[in-house]
C-alpha cells in the first residue's frame, strides 16, 4: 500500500499539476480585491463544529469527486488513508483534487488534497 504525501498550497509544482483549472493558481491563493481572485475564496468566518463526528464504514475505493462536491461550502470532516483527520471547508473540486480551507485548531488555512488520500468524509 502506498501512502500519498500531504501537499500544501505553497508547493508550486503541486499547484501546477493539480489545480490548473482553478483561477488564481499557480501563483498561490488569490484573495478578494486581487486580479484573478475567486469571489468565494475567503475562508469561513467561524470555526468548525466543536465535535468530532463518528466515522462511517469506510470504502476501499478512492473518494469520488462527484460525491465530495455535495460538501462544497460546508463544514466537512475528512479522514485520511494515513489515519489523519481534520475539519475542512471545500471551495473547489477538480477531477482528482479538492481545494479549500483546513482548520488547524486556531484558524483556517488554504489547503489542497488529492482525493486518493481521502478515506471518508462527512459534511454538515
Amino acid at each position: 500500500m502506498y501512502v500519498y504525501p500531504t501537499y500544501h498550497y505553497e508547493d508550486q509544482a503541486y499547484q501546477d499539476r493539480v489545480f490548473p483549472e482553478l483561477p488564481g493558481f499557480p501563483g498561490g491563493p488569490q484573495f478578494p480585491g486581487q486580479p484573478g481572485s475567486l469571489p468565494y475564496s475567503q475562508a469561513p468566518t467561524a470555526p468548525p463544529p466543536s465535535f468530532i463526528p463518528q466515522q462511517q464504514q469506510a470504502s476501499t475505493f478512492a473518494v469520488d469527486p462527484g460525491a465530495i462536491s455535495f460538501c462544497l461550502f460546508r463544514n466537512t470532516f475528512i479522514w485520511l488513508n494515513n489515519g489523519g483527520s481534520f475539519w475542512y471547508y471545500p471551495i473547489f473540486v477538480g477531477p482528482r483534487s479538492v481545494a479549500g480551507f483546513r482548520w488547524n485548531g486556531r484558524f483556517w488555512t488554504f489547503f489542497g488534497i488529492d482525493t486518493r488520500q481521502i478515506r471518508s468524509f462527512t459534511c454538515f
